[in-house]
């Protein structure tokens, strides 16, 4: 009897991880998709670039309205129907995004966009932590998160095809959520059905205790560096390294492929040193990457040094929040929602941050802040316990 239990736990946690894998790249593609085709509806619409700017505030207008509500639905619901709902908003919402007409139908799709983006952040990831503890937490949070990595890059790929054959936006998002609505049927029967310390009498707010706080500053400080990361690697490289045109996005590029890479390298790391040295890795590797892009300012260092922040930045939300899932003050939904809601103001601040310093320095110390983040990174992450 007991070997036969063994052996369909064995079978089902198999199961469990390719479904939330699977959920992981759909999400991935969601958000690639509509980022591949910012400039065609940019284009489409007449809008301005300082106007884009604003427009594009309604995404994390829309997570920040469900930052407190999305751990306490998972908390009460499960992560598996919390899920399931947020997935058909996440794909509605982009089907909005590619027919909307005009900015009064675009914003309201924007910020439905980010709603359904934070609650499937917040239940995936729970989903991922359950999954998790089906292999007594063997670190495969890094996998996961590889995953929606590798779909940016599928996305990326499928839009620039669709781009070059001149598909509207519409068509090309009703072919990408009908994929994504064909993967949830498929996958949906095959998720973690009960979470760990789910309390339908939990309360939305719930002070998090000091190792949630501590986790969170790390990804803070993390997502400060990757927001930058995102937004400025090609201003950095036109402006300081100066590089040709051909050059400019070069940065980004490599920044991306080590950081997906990374991922996917990191639960192996993680189970032979420990996720604490790895995370204290990881802030070296980033301030060190972009020492290196600071001080030696030309092509060949500055992708080297870019290369080097991709693999730091690779592993530390993923292993954040892995620990986060494994809090024994509250639920692993409202854990994460704590963390990963520190984490997401650090994603906010970073660009923003980098183009005050900046405008009162120059570029190149506002990436040296950056490199102090990194920093940060390894030294919170030496006094908590993750």
């Amino acid at each position: 009897m007991v070997s036969v239990t063994s052996s369909v736990r064995t079978v089902s946690r198999q199961a469990h991880r390719v479904a939330v894998g699977a959920l992981f790249f759909l999400l991935g593609l969601c958000f690639a998709t509509w980022a591949s085709r910012i400039p065609s509806i940019q284009q489409r619409m007449g809008i301005s670039e300082a106007g884009l700017g604003g427009v594009l505030l309604a995404i994390p207008l829309g997570q920040m309205l469900t930052l407190p509500l999305a751990g306490w639905l998972v908390a009460k619901h499960g992560s598996r129907r919390v899920i399931l709902g947020s997935v058909v908003l996440y794909a509605t919402a982009l089907l909005g995004l590619g027919w909307a007409q005009n900015l009064f139908q675009l914003v309201p799709c924007l910020i439905l966009f980010g709603v359904g983006g934070n609650l499937t952040n917040i239940s995936v990831n729970t989903q991922a932590v359950g999954v998790e503890r089906l292999y007594k937490h063997k670190p495969i949070m890094g996998s996961f998160h590889g995953l929606w990595s590798l779909a940016g890059f599928v996305g990326a790929a499928i839009g620039s095809f669709m781009i070059g054959h001149a598909v509207p936006p519409g068509w090309h998002f009703v072919g990408i959520a009908l994929f994504i609505l064909t993967g949830l049927v498929v996958s949906a029967g095959y998720t973690v059905r009960q979470d760990s310390g789910v309390d339908p009498d939990q309360p939305i707010f719930v002070r998090p205790d000091k190792e949630l706080l501590g986790l969170g500053a790390i990804a803070f400080c993390a997502l400060i560096c990757e927001g930058a990361m995102f937004d400025w690697s090609g201003v950095y490289f036109k402006k300081v390294i100066q590089a040709d045109k051909a050059w400019v996005g070069a940065g980004y590029t490599a920044f991306m492929s080590t950081m997906a890479a990374g991922r996917f390298g990191a639960d192996w790391l993680a189970h032979r040193l420990g996720p604490k040295r790895v995370i204290q890795l990881c802030g070296l590797l980033t301030a060190t990457g972009l020492s290196i892009a600071v001080v030696f300012p030309m092509l060949p260092t500055a992708l080297l040094g870019f290369l080097l922040v991709g693999f730091g930045t690779s592993a530390v939300v993923p292993l954040v929040y892995s620990a986060a899932g494994r809090s024994t003050h509250m639920s692993a939904g409202m854990a994460l929602a704590a963390v990963s809601t520190i984490g997401f103001f650090g994603f906010l601040l970073g660009p923003p941050i980098i183009g005050f310093v900046a405008g009162a320095t120059s570029l190149r110390v506002s990436f040296a802040f950056i490199a102090f983040m990194g920093l940060c990174v390894s030294a919170v992450a030496g006094r908590v316990r993750v």
